[in-house]
């Protein structure tokens, strides 16, 4: 029944050969996207209830909100092991030091 949705508002699929569906200006309107894990690159299915993805706010050097984010997925084997706050921890210092190094001053 999805795939009528579309049809009814003018949207086509894209080739068989793209992954997900396109509307005639090449805009990707899947309903379902699968996300990656920041800290395995394992695919997070559908089915992984335990994953969890975060948005981390960025601040100012006064500490105020700037009204920009980071989002970091996890998956439900990181959370299992009990590695997720290490994971965190890793990729958040490598995205603040990468931050650091595009910017060239302190963050």
């Amino acid at each position: 029944e999805n795939w009528l949705l579309g049809r009814e508002r003018g949207l086509s699929s894209v080739s068989a050969t793209m992954a997900g569906v396109g509307n005639n200006e090449g805009v990707n309107i899947d309903l379902y996207i699968p996300r990656k894990c920041s800290a395995t690159n394992r695919l997070i299915h559908a089915t992984d209830k335990a994953s969890v993805q975060l948005n981390i706010g960025h601040v100012n050097g006064d500490g105020v909100y700037t009204g920009e984010f980071t989002t970091m997925a996890l998956c439900g084997f990181i959370r299992s092991q009990g590695e997720a706050d290490g994971a965190l921890d890793r990729l958040w210092t490598k995205c603040y030091t990468d931050a650091k190094r595009v910017h060239g001053h302190d963050i």
